[in-house]
């Protein structure tokens, strides 16, 4: 009985320690490679975020909408890929919201990817991202018509191999929402942009 007993806590706590070693893993866990082909978009996660998020009971986020730039975009939800990326949206058209992480109007940093640069001179919805000025007002709407509204307080671009983190975290207990792109030069071989841009923006205050 007292063997069992032994055995069964050091099971238990071997399972805490594995699970331990696997947040640790998954927290530090960064990529910036695209894997779309025929146009760009970054692929980067901190799966922190998947961590303690506490969902907004609202409706679904459905359009995405910056006025200086002329966007009005549909939003996909989209996860982790295989590799412990960020996902992308699926066209050129339309952003990719990282589900895993805050809804934008919650507190934390909410995440939203928009390709740049389509093949054929197809235009993309972040073409234009570049030309947003810190004060600029970025819109998120639901489906049940209620719009959360954001001002662009920090414009920065990244290296492909420098680290990501802060686009994906905040410790300030306000709400954000950060826009990213692809920036720089492409790399035929790698099909990938060399830098992001990323629009970092706050939650409008009443």
């Amino acid at each position: 009985m007292n063997l069992s007993k032994t055995l069964s806590k050091r099971l238990s706590l071997i399972a805490v320690l594995t699970g331990l070693v696997l947040f640790s893993a998954l927290l530090f866990s960064f990529t910036s490679k695209s894997s779309i082909q025929s146009g760009s978009a970054p692929i980067i996660a901190n799966a922190a975020a998947l961590y303690g998020q506490e969902k907004m009971d609202s409706g679904l986020l459905v359009r995405l909408i910056i006025p200086k730039i002329n966007v009005d975009a549909a939003i996909e939800y989209v996860g982790l890929t295989s590799q412990g990326a960020m996902g992308v949206p699926a066209g050129p058209t339309d952003v990719a919201w990282f589900d895993l992480g805050p809804r934008p109007g919650e507190n934390g940093s909410a995440v939203i990817a928009g390709h740049e640069g389509w093949k054929d001179n197809i235009q993309a919805v972040f073409d234009n991202l570049y030309k947003l000025q810190i004060g600029d007002k970025i819109y998120v709407e639901d489906e049940n018509g209620s719009t959360t509204t954001f001002v662009v307080r920090e414009m920065q671009t990244y290296g492909e191999n420098q680290d990501f983190s802060d686009v994906f975290r905040s410790s300030d207990g306000k709400a954000h929402l950060n826009l990213i792109t692809c920036a720089g030069a492409w790399n035929k071989a790698q099909k990938s942009y060399s830098n992001r841009l990323v629009v970092f923006t706050d939650k409008e205050t009443e």
